[in-house]
């Protein structure tokens, strides 16, 4: 594509980056034909080429308007658009620098300033969040239907001893995952600890950054990455770890990405890169440990066997199978423990949870939910499993079939 970038944008880091993305897109339209929003609204600039078309326009000098905002918020960022590419274009990070430029330039409404703020604060603070937990479930019974499937049930929490392994990786809780689902990541110590891998837990981390960066406040997210990262740095010297862990495929690919967020800052640059690659989802680090003793799995398959008669509906979120490019690695491990896996029709395609999307854009996000568990429920599963806890609670908000992560499934 040829590109006609301001010299001052263009003379910036963001301008060479986006300059280069630019000229990558063909502009075949391949990536419209997997965009969830284009298929629901049928509208060009709610498709991944019309975007790209609207970011390029304002490099090069236009005016963006909120009508600009609005398109480009209603992208998921999935990714699937990334999976379907022909030409690499790497749209997602196209995508965070026409966002940026948009808001230097166009003053949002206030009421979303103050939605904006407002979930920022919720789910950045535990105290907070945890308070208004509590009083939901405890409210839970006589809540209307459309409330009450929003809010998880109090879960039993999971009983685990702790063993001293050689092999060590660090498990980086998140924000909310541990008052809404604690046994998450009790299922991941369990499940690491049968396979002689020991978690480490930072105690000071709160989020990866990634609430703060997809709601437009780059300071705060950036603040919060680095944060991480000079608290991460000295625990990964100190036990020798071997890699860094997250249960919530969300928050994996975050830090997947602190290499690029950081890449033009001289302090934290490198510090960056060694976390990017330290960085393995869940998949990854148990596939190894089954690669390296294939016995291993026999113990997996001898528990609960009762459960593992029933059938599974494994739906893998986009940061996982899009984000990451993890595909098809979760499902072998299930069927390999004694699971009956049941594909469904456009697995590849979002759920509609993404973050806070399923708040700021809950209409589009209630559309996609719908055409998820209308392709699931066709199967009729037992279970729906999943490798994220947005996508969790997001899947249980719709439906009555258990949606579980596919670690407790292993217990």
């Amino acid at each position: 594509m040829k590109t006609n970038i301001t010299e001052t944008f263009l003379q910036t880091p963001r301008g060479e980056v986006a300059n280069k993305i630019l000229r990558s897109c063909v502009h075949c339209g391949f990536c419209n034909a997997t965009c969830p929003t284009y298929q629901l609204l049928g509208d060009e600039l709610d498709g991944p080429r019309g975007r790209i078309y609207l970011i390029k326009q304002m490099l090069e000098g236009e005016t963006p308007s909120r009508q600009t905002l609005l398109h480009l918020d209603r992208c998921l960022t999935c990714r699937n658009c990334e999976s379907t590419c022909p030409s690499g274009v790497q749209y997602s990070q196209l995508l965070d620098i026409g966002r940026a430029v948009a808001n230097e330039k166009v003053s949002r409404p206030v009421l979303q300033k103050m939605q904006h703020l407002l979930l920022r604060k919720l789910f950045l603070s535990r105290k907070l969040f945890s308070l208004l937990l509590k009083t939901g479930q405890a409210l839970r019974p006589i809540l209307p239907a459309s409330l009450k499937s929003s809010i998880p049930e109090k879960q039993k929490t999971l009983d685990f001893q702790k063993t001293a392994h050689t092999s060590k990786v660090l498990l980086i809780p998140g924000c909310v995952q541990p008052l809404l689902k604690a046994n998450i990541d009790i299922a991941a110590r369990i499940v690491f600890d049968k396979f002689g891998i020991e978690c480490i837990e930072p105690t000071s981390t709160r989020c990866c950054g990634s609430l703060s960066h997809h709601l437009n406040a780059e300071d705060e997210a950036l603040a919060i990455i680095r944060n991480n990262i000079d608290h991460w740095l000295p625990l990964i010297e100190q036990y020798g770890i071997e890699a860094i862990c997250m249960t919530a495929s969300g928050c994996g690919v975050a830090i997947k990405e602190y290499e690029q967020l950081l890449a033009f800052d001289k302090r934290y640059a490198d510090k960056a890169r060694t976390i990017s690659a330290l960085y393995k989802d869940p998949a990854e680090i148990i596939r190894d440990a089954i690669n390296a003793d294939r016995q291993s799995l026999q113990q997996f398959k001898e528990r609960n066997m009762s459960e593992k008669q029933q059938t599974i509906s494994f739906h893998p979120p986009c940061t996982l199978q899009h984000g990451m490019r993890i595909k098809r690695m979760i499902e072998p491990i299930l069927e390999n423990c004694g699971f009956t896996l049941q594909p469904f029709k456009d697995s590849h395609l979002c759920c509609g949870s993404a973050g806070t999307y399923s708040i700021t854009q809950k209409a589009l996000s209630q559309q996609l939910l719908s055409n998820k568990l209308g392709n699931i429920n066709k199967n009729e599963p037992d279970i729906i499993a999943t490798a994220n806890i947005g996508c969790q609670l997001h899947l249980q908000s719709g439906t009555s079939t258990p949606v579980k992560h596919w670690l407790e499934l292993l217990l």
